[in-house]
């Protein structure tokens, strides 16, 4: 099966892309490879559809020039039949969209990933861009939270990331059972990992997730003397064209597709609805 690869010049017109892995990753999340010969940036995204259901936008969850993860949860139409798909299967994509997370202008610093439960996906793509260009940045952290040990994304990526980064995972409620007590990780809000990690105030922060993670760990990173711009956040909203026609994604003057959907918290802090 070949996948059509096209750049038709109309920014509408989606690639038919071949399934080629599948990975489980919780009760109702997986993650898709299809193979896709692209050039994008960590922390953009792809409008992902199937024609006669509909379309969504989801992030990046992998640096490769040759294939896209996207990590799926079942919320909805597009997406329960986008998780029913196998290998050899389809998915329609187009893009990629938005401003990603500046890591030209990062060279050279300390580098520290945030991200919770879903928002993790986008964190996953920086990773591996950093495995890719690994000597060209500092210390590498990697900090992510979720509810349950049931809910923790990419476990089969975590033994080679606390080799090779400064990696911790957190969970907001203790894990039960037999497994309990084999499942090192911290418990409570990932705010704790910040507050008492080693980190540089010249350092440069790339988050993604829940609204109130975003918010409480952004002061924890100032507490640590980090400057305002040099926190990245990642907004999750809903963007249904991905080129700043339709307006559904305007937030505080700003289209998240076009002008996001990574700011600077100094700017994101004072976008509201």
């Amino acid at each position: 099966m070949k996948t059509e690869n096209k750049d038709t010049g109309n920014p509408y017109i989606p690639n038919k892309c071949t399934i080629i892995r599948v990975f489980d990753e919780t009760h109702d999340i997986k993650t898709f490879r299809v193979e896709f010969k692209n050039n994008h940036k960590p922390g953009q995204f792809m409008e992902v559809s199937l024609p006669g259901i509909g379309e969504c936008p989801i992030s990046i969850a992998s640096c490769s020039d040759y294939y896209m993860d996207f990590c799926v949860r079942d919320v909805g139409n597009v997406t329960h039949l986008i998780n029913s798909k196998r290998i050899g299967d389809y998915l329609w994509i187009r893009g990629p969209y938005g401003n990603g997370y500046p890591m030209d202008a990062l060279k050279g610093k300390d580098i520290i990933m945030i991200g919770g439960g879903t928002g993790t996906a986008p964190v996953k793509s920086v990773i591996e861009y950093l495995l890719k260009n690994r000597k060209d940045f500092g210390k590498i952290t990697v900090f992510t939270g979720f509810r349950h040990y049931e809910d923790v994304l990419f476990k089969r990526d975590m033994e080679n990331w606390k080799k090779l980064f400064n990696y911790e995972f957190t969970l907001d409620c203790a894990p039960e059972g037999k497994d309990a007590k084999l499942i090192k990780c911290s418990i409570g809000v990932v705010t704790a990992l910040i507050d008492k990690a080693d980190i540089s105030r010249d350092a440069v922060a790339l988050m993604c997730g829940p609204p109130a993670m975003i918010k409480f760990a952004a002061q924890s990173l100032m507490n640590k003397g980090l400057k305002e711009e040099n926190v990245y956040i990642s907004f999750e909203r809903l963007m249904s064209c991905g080129i700043g026609k339709c307006g559904h994604c305007e937030l505080g003057g700003k289209y998240i597709c076009r002008h996001g959907p990574v700011f600077s918290y100094d700017k994101a802090k004072n976008m509201t609805d």
